[in-house]
């Protein structure tokens, strides 16, 4: 067996000589600051410190040297791999801390901001403007009525006053749920249809109430007509009927004054026009001063109104004062009580108040329809 190598000089084995473990050191610290984040570092980090770096696979060849030489060896070896943790810890604290400041800035949040992150809703203008309108009413004294919107026949047509041959029982204009019982059904019977204003909730207020009766009746209604921009089949109106002794168009009128003037502005006017409806006699149309041009408009070509085409009126709706047949139909002595009734549709009102061009916007259900009129209570 041959001895010991003992003369075997260390700094022959190439991996181990000084200069090629400073190279090996400065490498790595270079690589070190070179690193520009936490992701490159944990690169160089690998490649310089790991199992397979240079400087690990020359603290292996160090096992491989005579006793006496193994001492120098591993000194050398040892400081440099001391001096390359020592580097990357803190390249690794330095960049840590750019990061967190990175962090506060780009992941700020301002914490006066509300907690609640659930978008805001906004209550339907329709709900809102007929709401309103009745308000006005309330204010006066009025008090708000409500009826079933599948509606008697009686109710709907009978009572207010239209004969059995109008055009508006028709089934052009009416939606008929349920005709009369049997083929062969008793004349004056009703059928069932849903109703096509708010008036059959008047006539239920003069047959559930005694005079005098100051009532508000808001709510939807039903006709076959197409959608289009200023038709829908669904739509909402609101009616007003006040039954009390020596009530006359004068009052009506002041009424009707006093609700646009609310809604429009103090100095809003109205007019009444002649008409015909069954259930009041006499009966007018309301019209109410163009709230763009407040009527300037009129005679003058250099300021035309496309709102009122240049006649200065909008028509609202339609008023009167209640035919007596609609008083004697609900028990109501016409000899000593009269009354005056005025009715118009929210859809429209919303149009003239807001600028609505397409009645279909109100009925799509689309929020930024009705996001912009806000939340209102």
């Amino acid at each position: 067996m041959s001895a010991p190598n003992k003369s075997y000089d260390p700094v022959e084995v190439e991996t181990l000589k000084p200069e090629e473990i400073e190279r090996m050191r400065d490498e790595a610290l270079a690589a070190f600051a070179a690193a520009g984040d936490l992701d490159a570092l944990q690169e160089a980090k690998v490649a310089h410190t790991g199992g397979t770096s240079p400087l690990a696979l020359a603290n292996r060849e160090i096992g491989a040297l005579p006793p006496h030489a193994k001492a120098d060896a591993g000194k050398r070896v040892g400081q440099a791999r001391g001096a390359v943790n020592k580097a990357l810890a803190a390249r690794q604290t330095e960049l840590e801390a750019e990061r967190d400041a990175r962090v506060l800035v780009e992941e700020a949040v301002d914490v006066t901001l509300p907690y609640d992150r659930t978008p805001s809703g906004a209550r339907h203008p329709l709900t809102t403007m007929m709401e309103r309108v009745a308000d006005v009413f309330v204010s006066m004294g009025y008090e708000v009525a409500e009826g079933p919107e599948v509606e008697a026949e009686w109710f709907n047509f009978d009572a207010l006053n239209f004969g059995p041959d109008h055009p508006a029982r028709q089934m052009q204009d009416t939606f008929f749920v349920q005709g009369p019982e049997g083929a062969g059904a008793a004349e004056g019977e009703s059928g069932v249809v849903l109703r096509t204003h708010t008036s059959p909730v008047q006539a239920r207020a003069l047959l559930d109430r005694e005079p005098p009766v100051y009532v508000v009746c808001p709510g939807r209604v039903y006709r076959t007509d197409e959608l289009d921009a200023t038709h829908t089949p669904v739509f909402h109106q609101i009616e007003l009927l006040a039954v009390d002794e020596g009530l006359t168009m004068a009052d009506l009128k002041g009424t009707l004054d006093h609700m646009v003037q609310s809604l429009f502005g103090a100095d809003m006017k109205t007019r009444l026009r002649p008409n015909y409806f069954p259930f009041t006699e006499p009966s007018a149309e309301m019209d109410m001063l163009c709230y763009v041009c407040r009527g300037e408009s009129v005679g003058n070509p250099d300021r035309p109104c496309r709102t009122c085409s240049s006649e200065g009126w909008i028509e609202l709706g339609g008023c009167g004062m209640v035919n007596p047949r609609v008083l004697v139909a609900c028990g109501v002595d016409p000899a000593k009580y009269s009354g005056f009734a005025f009715g118009f549709g929210i859809e429209r009102m919303l149009m003239f108040r807001h600028n609505v061009e397409d009645m279909r916007d109100m009925v799509e259900g689309d929020v930024r329809f009705t996001r912009p009129f806000g939340m209102e209570i």
